[in-house]
Formats: structure tokens, C-alpha cells, sequence
């Protein structure tokens, strides 16, 4: 298991190694085990010149349009997101053909994503991608793995990611019981999910004593 700082570590040896070309680091886990932690974290070390961080939450589903397929209770489920737009972004993104990419963003407070609010300058040399579903095999993430550099797979005591969860969906509006139903419903299957693709991880990572998500 892999902490923080050989994380970050790692981050620079893969830099180092990549020469001028562009580094696209994975970082995958369920919902609460910490990928934005460890994202913000190793933007934060390596430096805002050098790094960017493109969620892949940026790709759900608008909520009217989960409301026409009848997929609102599922929301986070990979069907709820535009999984082959977030694989032509990827794509766009390792090509480094254009100035700036633009990536979309979710915004919690108004439970949509905003397009264009994330830029990746051509210059930047290392892009951090973090989101649920990065390893699995169905299309079309399984076109992920193979433009990634390599892939991270964040963990955390299951109780710990549970408290945070439910925590965050308490942040955002929703009763205790209401959160800690949720926490156990529709986001325990998307975790178990993502859990059967860890092993395809090339690093695990353990932010147990932090909070994340």
C-alpha cells in the first residue's frame, strides 16, 4: 500500500521518465475513499504550472436528462454518464495537438455539470484524471487504461469512506437518513462495482487518514 508522499514521489519519477511528453495519471476509487484528496494533493506538490486535474464527474448526465431515462435514483451509475465523451476528451488530451482543452465539471450546488471550466494548457506537462470508473472493462471505459500512463486505485477502511460519504451527502442537503440510506443503496453497488476493477490498478493507494472523495 502506498502513501501520499510516495505517491507524489512516484508522480515525479514518472515526469522524469516521460522526458516532453505529457503524463496522464488514473486515479480511481469508490465514492469516499479519497480520489479527490490524493488529485488535489498531487496538484498541489507538483505545482499548478505543472499539473491539472480533470474530474470525470464533469461527464454525468445532465439531471433532466436522467429524469427522461428514468435514472435519477441511479445517478453515478456508469450508464449516468457520457462515457464516450470523457474517452474523446482523454484522447484530445493526450494528443496535446490544441493550445488549451477544455473539460466540463460538476458542480454539487446545482447537481449539473458546467462545460468548458476546466482548461488544459498544451504545456502542462502531467494531468491528473480522477473518477469511479477508469479500470472497468465494458465499453467504452475499457478504452481508458490504454491512454493512461498509469492508473492508482485509492482506498480506505470501509467504515471511514462510509462516515465521509454519508457526511458529504448530508453537506449537500439531505437528512442523516437520508444520506446513510443512499451511502448504502445506490453508492454501495457503484462501489462494488469499481472494487472489482482495482486489481487493474499499477499502484494502491491508502489516504485512510484523510478526508475525501
Amino acid at each position: 500500500m502506498t502513501s501520499l508522499e510516495s505517491s507524489v514521489a512516484r508522480a515525479r519519477s514518472l515526469v522524469a521518465a516521460a522526458g516532453d511528453g505529457r503524463v496522464v495519471i488514473g486515479v480511481v476509487g469508490a465514492p469516499g475513499a479519497g480520489k479527490s484528496t490524493l488529485a488535489a494533493a498531487l496538484a498541489s506538490h507538483l505545482g499548478t504550472a505543472d499539473a491539472a486535474v480533470v474530474p470525470m464527474d464533469g461527464f454525468h448526465l445532465a439531471h433532466s436528462e436522467l429524469e427522461r431515462l428514468g435514472r435519477v435514483e441511479r445517478k453515478g451509475a456508469p450508464d449516468t454518464f457520457d462515457g464516450g465523451g470523457f474517452v474523446s476528451l482523454l484522447r484530445r488530451i493526450v494528443a496535446r495537438d490544441e493550445d488549451v482543452v477544455y473539460a466540463p465539471e460538476f458542480r454539487r450546488e446545482i447537481e449539473d455539470p458546467v462545460a468548458g471550466a476546466i482548461p488544459v494548457p498544451r504545456h502542462v506537462p502531467v494531468v491528473i484524471v480522477e473518477g469511479n470508473y477508469l479500470l472497468l472493462d465494458s465499453s467504452p471505459w475499457d478504452e481508458v487504461p490504454g491512454l493512461l500512463t498509469e492508473s492508482w486505485y485509492v482506498e480506505a477502511p470501509e467504515d471511514v469512506r462510509l462516515e465521509r460519504l454519508v457526511a458529504r451527502h448530508v453537506s449537500f442537503g439531505r437528512t442523516p437518513e437520508a444520506a446513510r440510506a443512499h451511502a448504502l443503496g445506490s453508492d454501495q453497488r457503484n462501489a462494488e462495482l469499481i472494487a472489482a476493477s482495482a486489481h487493474r490498478a499499477a499502484l494502491r493507494v491508502d489516504l485512510s487518514p484523510t478526508v475525501g472523495s
